[in-house]
């Protein structure tokens, strides 16, 4: 079976716990290829720690095919709507967007705790 490559952007506290268990699932098909964060917040410094190199949306977009699945957990309509044109710009029709309900679905079928959770966040696209 081949890995999923996927980007992670935004590790606030959605993106950073998911963030935790993607790195668990490394040996089981997933493998992280980029994540992108702007702000100093803990899932920053858990990416480092394990060795990701923490870039932007533009440096992401730019791997093209090398990317399946970018999840966008940053909760910014204006950051979903910049990922959109910026793929179509590029002719990506490759990379699957991702938003935090893909990821919470993703969560409850793979972790026992609970994702957190954000009041008043657009979730979908």
């Amino acid at each position: 079976m081949d890995n999923q490559k996927i980007a992670i952007i935004g590790l606030g506290r959605i993106g950073s716990a998911f963030l935790r268990n993607m790195l668990g699932r490394r040996e089981r098909g997933v493998e992280l290829v980029a994540v992108a964060e702007s702000g100093d917040t803990p899932g920053r410094q858990l990416a480092l720690d394990a060795g990701l190199t923490v870039t932007s949306l533009d440096q992401i977009v730019a791997l093209g095919a090398g990317v399946d699945i970018l999840f966008d957990l940053t909760g910014i309509p204006a950051v979903r709507r910049e990922i959109r044109e910026k793929l179509m710009a590029q002719g990506n029709h490759h990379t699957v967007i991702a938003s935090e309900t893909i990821a919470r679905l993703i969560w409850a079928m793979t972790s026992d705790d609970d994702l957190p959770v954000i009041a008043g966040r657009s979730t979908g696209y």
